[in-house]
């Protein structure tokens, strides 16, 4: 929003949120239905052609967000070092906003311009007017235009929320309010306007100059460069004909420099162009892969999780992850991510954070979750693994965080300076801390890993009776426990305490045995599926982070925002306290002292889910 906002400032269908979609619905519907219940020589396929015209642009605009996300990520080329964070992420939530404006006013011209009806699918005059028009008047009147909107009067009602993003995104480009989308469709109208009553505008040249207007758009607002430096070696003028995304990265920062729309030249005219331009081209092209301090090894979790990731949808990954209705809808695109992380055989770079002096990645192996559970997978993930591990060795990352245990790699490879952490002493200080003051006993249900094992020794040794509810178990932890810690292990049917302490294997029915009002609190990775709405459940082991970890706009699988699972903060609290000690496979570091570490660094235990609510 701007600083004083101006009227038209709010897009007419705003009250409708999600439901927004619908304004376009009966011009679709009618142009679809026309075009198959009409005769051949009555369609009009140019009308019918506005819909998978809109569809592609936001598919273009999409294809730009990820690619960004990725190369920002990674770091190579990048221009700006500054962080996104999750308010400029709601902000520019409405990208979309322009693109169901702009079909609105296609399907009206279409309708009530006779000379737009039937357009040809190409004509060449067409094709030339529209770029001598850009180049001409657009260009010029676009350049006063922003300079206007750079006036203290309109800046601060409908300027200033576009330049809220200092570090820009794709979709940043068309972050402004109603009243300025409807000032620049009139500056674009005009190529497309003259062509058509000039009765030489076509398909191709109104679907060329759309999709040349987003491509320039997007680009220039990227974060990374990527124009190579041998197109102006071979063509000198042509740094008057096409910016770069350096070149626009600097009106971010700048704000009084660089005005031009796609074409520098009026900044060399009017003398508005900065001097930095050359110099931030070059270095940005130039600029390496960044190498992080410590990297977060993941996977994906089902095949809709693609869109979750920070790589996907950025209003998906900015939220919990949560089954989402509309993703059904979207199979033939779901299907054909699941093909390519089948071929492709790496794993890929996710999300960079910053926590005080360490640079953090996260990489994510392109597998998923039920893959790890095929015998036949197996070999392959390890693969992965130990090629990410050894990528991480040779880029001097201090610290890895695992999902799973890494005591085949150590093994493999003695010599690795990398640490390999799977974060299980957090996990287990976290669930321990997040036990009710007061409690007595508690039931413990679910598999029982490194990290159940351990807080069920804790437990016992601290004088809380642990109950277990299969003989299996009880067996099984017995067998890891001291004679006097086994006092306070019972085997029971009936699961009376209201403290539940559960991992993966809860099933429906062991829920319902539990109390009215107990609490779940899961010691797993992955969170129980929800059977009961008169009990609490808390998140899986997880901590609020600090203000220091930066460039957050994404969440962690389920978590709520800000908050980090305990089994990639370890990794983080290794390399600040360099520890210089492998955590995995049957290794446990020491519980009260990362926890303690936790706590000086600025990372805060949760309260209860808020999800979660007793009837």
């Amino acid at each position: 929003m701007a600083s004083k906002p101006g009227i038209l400032t709010e897009w007419p269908w705003t009250w409708l949120g999600s439901y927004k979609y619908v304004v376009l619905a009966p011009w679709t519907i009618h142009s679809t239905y026309s075009y198959i219940m009409k005769d051949a020589n009555e369609r009009d396929f140019s009308n019918f052609l506005i819909f998978p015209l809109l569809l592609s642009r936001m598919i273009h605009n999409q294809i730009w967000i990820s690619l960004s996300r990725f190369r920002t990520a990674k770091g190579n080329n990048r221009i700006l070092d500054k962080t996104i964070e999750f308010e400029q992420v709601d902000r520019e939530r409405n990208w979309d906003d322009q693109i169901i404006f702009n079909g609105i006013l296609f399907y009206l011209g279409s309708k009530y311009i006779e000379a737009a009806h039937n357009l040809p699918l190409w004509r060449a005059d067409g094709v030339v007017w529209t770029v001598v028009l850009h180049a001409g008047p657009v260009e010029f009147l676009y350049y006063w235009l922003h300079r206007a909107l750079h006036h203290h009067f309109l800046y601060s009602r409908y300027h200033s929320h576009h330049h809220s993003s200092i570090v820009t995104e794709p979709i940043t480009s068309v972050i402004h309010p109603f009243a300025e989308h409807i000032s620049y469709f009139a500056l674009f109208a005009i190529p497309m306007l003259s062509t058509v009553f000039m009765r030489t505008a076509s398909i191709v040249s109104f679907a060329g100059y759309l999709t040349y207007i987003d491509f320039m758009n997007n680009m220039g607002h990227c974060n990374f460069e990527h124009i190579p430096k041998w197109i102006f070696s071979i063509f000198p003028p042509l740094k008057y004909l096409m910016y770069t995304p350096s070149y626009h990265s600097l009106h971010h920062t700048q704000f009084r420099t660089n005005y031009a729309l796609f074409m520098p030249f009026y900044d060399y005219v009017y003398g508005t162009m900065d001097k930095a331009s050359d110099s931030l081209y070059e270095s940005s092209l130039v600029r390496k892969e960044e190498a992080p301090d410590v990297v977060h090894l993941t996977h994906l979790i089902t095949p809709e999780s693609i869109y979750h990731l920070r790589l996907g949808f950025a209003q998906l990954a900015s939220e919990p992850h949560k089954s989402t209705w509309y993703l059904w809808l979207m199979w033939p695109v779901t299907l054909w991510s699941m093909m390519i992380t089948w071929i492709y055989g790496r794993t890929f770079t996710v999300e960079r954070n910053v926590f005080k002096h360490l640079k953090l990645q996260t990489w994510a192996i392109p597998k998923y979750r039920v893959q790890f559970y095929m015998q036949w997978q197996r070999e392959t993930i390890n693969g992965m693994i130990e090629d990410a591990i050894l990528e991480a060795e040779e880029k001097g990352v201090k610290e890895e965080g695992l999902n799973k245990y890494g005591e085949l790699f150590i093994g493999k490879h003695p010599q690795l300076k990398v640490k390999l952490i799977d974060g299980s002493s957090l996990a287990v200080a976290v669930v321990l801390n997040s036990i009710p003051k007061g409690t007595k006993e508690v039931v413990i249900r679910g598999n029982l890993t490194k990290v159940a094992c351990s807080i069920a020794l804790a437990l016992c040794q601290g004088g809380i009776q642990v109950f277990t509810l299969r003989e299996d178990e009880y067996k099984m932890l017995k067998a890891k426990l001291s004679n006097e810690a086994t006092n306070n292990l019972v085997l029971s049917k009936h699961g009376s305490p209201k403290t539940w302490l559960v991992g993966d294997g809860l099933s429906k029915d062991e829920q319902l045995k539990a109390s009215k009002g107990t609490i779940f609190i899961p010691f797993s990775q992955f969170p129980p599926k929800k059977a009961r709405k008169d009990c609490l459940y808390n998140n899986t082991p997880a901590m609020l982070a600090p203000k220091h970890l930066e460039n957050v706009d994404s969440c962690e699988n389920w978590l709520p925002r800000r908050v980090m699972s305990a089994w990639r903060i370890a990794g983080v609290l290794h390399a600040m306290e360099e520890w210089n000690v492998h955590e995995c496979g049957n290794m446990m570091f020491n519980i009260d002292k990362i926890w303690q570490a936790s706590l000086e660094h600025g990372f805060r235990p949760l309260t209860m889910s808020t999800e979660s609510k007793m009837n």
